[in-house]
């Protein structure tokens, strides 16, 4: 690509020139705007194949999986990765479906060209101020018809839309600064935009010679960006760039719009806004008088805003044009607050100090800084504070000078009472009140499941209401049944000291219908429930389990508006569990909206949550620490395979098989026409093989007392997790068959028990109680946090797709329980020391994704393909158009809300029951015989016209066929399966998958991790805190390794040397060294160390030097730190356990100044790998 040649062409264009480094998407903006008038149809393929070549430029940047490389694939990943607002998206979708058709249709109108190359500017100008962060407002330069080259009805039905760019444009150069007035400035204005509208038209002739002479050039660049592999993107660039790109989404306010939009931001907020010759500090309705006075005179400026709470005067707000950095307005922000009359310091609240409270607002951006707080820094808040929280903050203030604020007070709490804490929860809540005392506004705990996360988290929730005297805590929680587990949590707790129930000191409160009440100290909430009560939804009792509020599921991300009832200081700690699940894509803005602290709790932390946390990971306690320390059990996999859950299975043509319907169940018969075929993977999903279904229970009901549990007798507490609804309740009905056992013996625990008159929460208590019901059969509902310790068996009849969801189901076999309370459910056993599960699906063997991948299923429902075939050729009869008409109509009253959505946008506008109506009304009679008497061709034609949104959609016929096979199920009842395999996996099998994974692992991320990079570089030494991070990614979902796991994958494996004693972090250095054969024995590092000190002391001893015993005892502690560090530093030399002998000064006293530092270089170098 000549570089030269796309900078000069940049330069010709007054729209796309910021793109000027991204030469495909200058040339294909240019030229779509340069061919407007002379070839519209040519200017939208290019408008498509810019959106599409920006698309695959954010999938390579972000990272993002698409299911394929098509247009529609990549927009939709990226959406459902929270890279668009709903903004972007649908302008993209109007890049893709009007592309298609200039493409397919020859659709020839200038308008709409003319339209596409406002999006495509809308989109660079998006994808720019993501990159750079650049908010200055960039107008849109509409470029104006040649004289005598356009028809004039194409000027005059143009004019409109030509003069309301202009207008835009106009505005976007709006600046108040330096002009008179704003009638001058606003001229200026006009005349900056007619230039730029000459100057455009007069580049255009050049502009398109370019695009012309780069076409070549370009073609072959296309081709190479189309073959270029996507780039590893870390988490935290990734995270950096959809923050910005979400911020990028909204338009900069010229300086009108942010006056104004200010106003009503701070009026919204409660404040009074009034001009100076109207000031009354008394206004307001009731409670506190705020009153927010416009352009007053200070002494060191004009401030924009004074504040006045309850008459005194304690803020400034300074506002700026959109496109300004709110930060690098601080210093004079800060001018403002210490800026004051004498005349305005005797109303100040604080008259000899500056004013606490500052703003700086641009209409989309507001930062704010507390100058009471011990190190005041700026932060980004979604509004306004209210007049009630500043004066709030004041009265705390003024009660206690020594720490004015919530940051001064967390500064100063006591020391951690450890009574009744484990290790790994006392790591957990000073690690997160570093955080909070440093200021950190987003924390990360990592915690294993059952290791005791929710008892940490009531804890600090505790020492932040009672020592730093902080308002509110909100606890989301993953699923709303779980809320009800954490609200026993909370009225459990039993307070230091006096030993009172944290219930009985503080209120807490689930989210209900009735909003926040006022004297909640912790409220409990989904953040689906949260969502509703900030949009003003009436939400439903808190005790109701509605699925509806429990799915993660949203057609676009989150938009959260300013709610007064929820302001975004409601609270002061956020504490989100399980937090792998809501905090990024879709959701993540209902958090953003909280100006509070947020702490992060889960077992399994992926890229996505780390970056969102900052990568402050402030404690860590895996699974594998959990089981040493018997806060959980370790388990063992049992794998049976059978022909039909590997390879799926063929009903042949002729058979008659049950056709269920997925949501009332109600079943039909139907005769195959031709065979029906599936796969594996569609077993529980669109089809039910009884025969697989029969085949796995009974080999689980004959292997139980022999192989899985041998020597028991009683049927182990056991959870099976299904599919889909439907798919749990065929379970359930062949368990109790293949067990013959009655209905107490096995249940389904599913949103849809309640239906049937089942409270959930009563199946869970008898799972753990109940020594009658052995078998539990869900799909999602306790999959997750739900604690039911009894359980010694997992088996899994669905597969998982992501790392962090199997951890956290696994998670539910692996709680400990007291032997007494075990035993009175299951008579035979004595301890739990493990659970088993029991993989009848390959989710053992298979590589689970961190993010879930789009997927799509390819059935087609025979009866309706042919009818829709009918249609896409249009020779559909009028029987056979109406028996169209009532599928589509019985159809669409099935569909989900995002189907129905999706479906809409395939037919370009037109909602499925709209084309449903359309096919009934053309064959209704009073359309008919009309029709008739007009003859064949009217009749016809008439059908024809009916048939047009499917017959010129291909693609949303095949859909509709998709949706269909989904919402039914085919029963298998004909075909029998066949075992293939039923045993434990050997341990050596699964530590040879271990080591191969390790091999792969290393090659996979040595670019990326920079102990690894010294490793394969071998250049350099790596240091400790370079292999801590090394341990903290292995540590992470899918691998969720520890060094000690790894030696004792090659130890199982015969690999390893003899060596007693604990593996930790500095033993990767020989794991890592081993596997790129720089070693060609596996011992413990410490051991090389050993081997090297020895090693090392008897070349000087050979070369003469002798050491005293004073010396020895300090060469041997420097072994050992070096053993277990890596390296040693003088620092540590004032560390234990050199202090015994006076630290650095001993050190130096013992080997003398000129030979300590060469002696400390000499051994680090000698003794490490």
């Amino acid at each position: 690509m000549d570089h030269q040649r796309v900078r000069r062409l940049a330069n010709q264009s007054a729209n796309f020139g910021f793109l000027v480094d991204h030469g495909l998407l200058v040339w294909y903006g240019v030229g779509a705007e340069s061919l407007i008038y002379v070839d519209a149809q040519s200017s939208m393929f290019k408008a498509r194949a810019f959106g599409e070549t920006l698309a695959r430029e954010l999938v390579n940047r972000t990272g993002t999986r698409a299911s394929s490389d098509r247009f529609v694939d990549q927009v939709q990943a990226l959406n459902a990765a929270g890279v668009f607002t709903p903004k972007i998206n649908e302008a993209f979708h109007r890049l893709r479906k009007v592309g298609n058709q200039a493409v397919h249709g020859h659709l020839d109108q200038v308008r709409t060209a003319l339209e596409l190359l406002r999006d495509c500017f809308e989109l660079g100008v998006w994808f720019h101020r993501a990159l750079t962060d650049d908010r200055r407002p960039i107008g849109f330069v509409p470029p104006s018809p040649p004289p005598q080259q356009v028809p004039q009805h194409i000027v005059v039905g143009l004019q409109a839309e030509l003069d309301r760019y202009r207008q835009e444009l106009a505005e976007a150069k709006l600046l108040l600064d330096g002009q008179p007035s704003v009638a001058a400035a606003q001229a200026a204005a006009e005349a900056a935009a007619d230039r730029a509208v000459t100057e455009s038209a007069a580049r255009r002739t050049v502009a398109a010679e370019l695009v012309a002479d780069l076409a070549p050039q370009m073609a072959a660049a296309s081709e190479e960006f189309a073959a270029r592999k996507p780039v590893k993107v870390s988490a935290a660039k990734r995270e950096d760039f959809i923050s910005r790109a979400r911020r990028a989404s909204r338009e900069p306010l010229n300086e009108v719009q942010t006056r104004v939009e200010i106003d009503r931001q701070l009026t919204a907020a409660g404040w009074q806004v009034q001009d100076q010759g109207q000031i009354n500090l008394y206004a307001g309705d009731s409670g506190v008088a705020g009153v927010a006075v416009r352009e007053v005179t200070l002494a060191t400026g004009r401030a924009d805003y004074l504040l006045y709470v309850q008459q005194k005067l304690v803020g400034v707000v300074e506002a700026k044009r959109e496109g300004t950095a709110p930060r690098g307005v601080e210093a004079q922000l800060d001018r403002y607050l210490r800026g004051l009359t004498a005349a305005q310091r005797m109303s100040a609240w604080r008259r000899d100090a500056p004013l606490p409270f500052g703003y700086v607002a641009t209409g989309t951006e507001t930062v704010f800084v507390n100058g009471l707080d011990p190190q005041p820094r700026t932060r980004e808040v979604f509004a306004f504070h209210q007049p009630e929280t500043l004066a709030r903050w004041m009265r705390e203030a003024d009660d206690d000078p020594a720490a004015p604020t919530l940051r001064a007070r967390l500064r100063q709490l006591p020391p951690l009472p450890e009574e009744g804490l484990r290790r790994a929860q006392i790591d957990a809540v000073r690690g997160v009140e570093r955080a909070l005392a440093a200021d950190k506004p987003r924390s990360l705990v990592q915690m294993a499941t059952g290791a005791g996360k929710t008892f940490m988290a009531v804890t600090s929730s505790y020492r932040l209401l009672h020592h730093a005297k902080a308002t509110r805590v909100l606890f989301l929680v993953d699923r709303n049944n779980l809320g009800r587990q954490t609200l026993r949590e909370y009225a459990g707790y039993a307070t230091p000291g006096d030993g009172r129930k944290f219930t009985e000191l503080f209120n807490v409160d689930r989210l209900t219908g009735a909003g926040m009440l006022d004297s909640s100290a912790v409220v409990i909430s989904t953040i689906q429930r949260l969502y509703g009560a900030l949009c003003g939804r009436e939400l439903p009792d808190a005790d109701i389990d509605d699925e509806a509020y429990d799915s993660y599921h949203l057609d676009e991300p989150a938009q959260v508006a300013y709610n007064p009832a929820i302001p975004p200081e409601a609270f002061d700690l956020i504490i989100v569990d399980e937090c792998h699940r809501s905090i990024y894509g879709k959701w993540r803005a209902v958090l953003e909206y909280f100006d509070a602290f947020m702490v992060g709790l889960t077992a399994t932390p992926v890229k996505q949550t780390l970056g969102f946390f900052q990568q402050n990971l402030v404690s860590e306690y895996t699974y594998e620490q959990a089981v040493t320390d018997g806060v959980n059990v370790d388990f063992d996999v049992y794998r049976i395979r059978t022909e039909i859950t590997d390879g799926g299975s063929i009903i042949e043509a002729g058979t008659v098989v049950p056709l269920r319907d997925r949501r009332t169940r109600a079943e039909r018969y139907q005769e195959l026409e031709e065979d029906f075929s599936y796969a594996g993977k569609d077993v529980g999903r669109s089809v039910i093989s009884e025969g697989q279904l029969r085949l796995v229970l009974e080999t689980f009901r004959e292997r139980l007392f022999t192989e899985i549990f041998p020597g028991r007798s009683t049927v182990p507490k056991t959870l099976i997790f299904a599919v889909d609804d439907n798919h749990a309740e065929e379970i359930v009905k062949m368990v109790r068959l293949v067990f013959d056992r009655s209905n107490d013996f096995a249940t389904k625990i599913t949103y849809a028990s309640k239906r049937t008159g089942d409270n959930p929460d009563d199946l869970i208590q008898a799972l753990r109680n109940s020594p009658e019901l052995r078998i539990a059969v869900t799909v999602d509902m306790i999959a997750t946090g739900t604690d039911v310790r009894p359980l010694e068996c997992l088996l899994f009849l669905r597969p998982v797709r992501t790392a962090t969801y199997f951890e956290q189901m696994k998670g539910r076999g692996a709680r400990t329980i007291d032997p007494a309370d075990f035993q009175a459910v299951t008579p035979d056993a004595q301890v739990k020391d493990r659970f088993v599960l029991v993989d009848a699906v390959g989710v053992t063997e298979q590589e689970l994704d961190e993010a879930v991948p789009l997927h799509r299923r390819t059935e087609a429902q025979i009866s309706l393909k042919e009818l829709l075939g009918k249609a896409g050729t249009l020779t559909a009869n009028q029987h056979e158009v109406a028996t169209l008409a009532a599928r589509l109509a019985r159809l669409d009253r099935q569909l989900k809300p995002e189907e129905r959505a999706e479906l809409t946008d395939l037919a370009d506008g037109q909602p499925l029951a709209a084309i449903a109506r359309r096919l009934a009304d053309a064959v209704a009679p009073e359309s008919l015989i009309p029709a008739h008497a007009a003859g064949p061709d009217a009749v016809r034609d008439l059908l024809a016209e009916a048939l047009r949104p499917l017959a010129a959609a291909p693609e949303l016929r095949h859909r509709i066929l998709e949706i269909r096979r989904a919402h039914d199920i085919t029963i298998d009842e004909v075909n029998t399966d066949r075992l293939i395999s039923a045993a434990g996996v050997p341990a050596a099998e699964r530590a040879q998958k271990v080591v191969r994974s390790w091999h792969a692992y290393l090659k996979e991320h040595r670019d990326e991790i920079t102990a690894l990079q010294i490793f394969f570089d071998g250049k350099g030494r790596v240091d400790f805190d370079q292999l801590k991070d090394l341990a903290a990614r292995i540590s992470r979902p899918p691998q969720a390794w520890t060094p000690a796991r790894l030696w004792e994958a090659y130890e199982m494996l015969g690999r390893t040397a003899e060596a007693p004693g604990d593996r930790g972090v500095t033993d990767l250095i020989t794991l890592v060294r081993y596997e790129l054969g720089l070693d060609q024995e596996l011992r413990p590092y410490r051991s090389v160390v050993e081997e090297r000190f020895h090693g090392w002391l008897l070349r000087q001893e050979q070369a003469g030097t002798a050491f005293t015993p004073e010396q020895l005892w300090w060469l041997e502690r420097i072994k050992n730190v070096i053993a277990a560090s890596v390296a040693v530093t003088p620092d540590d030399l004032d560390g234990a356990p050199f202090t015994e002998r006076g630290g650095i000064d001993g050190y130096l006293s013992a080997f003398g100044n000129d030979r300590a530092q060469p002696l400390l270089t000499e051994l680090n170098r000698e003794l490490t790998a």
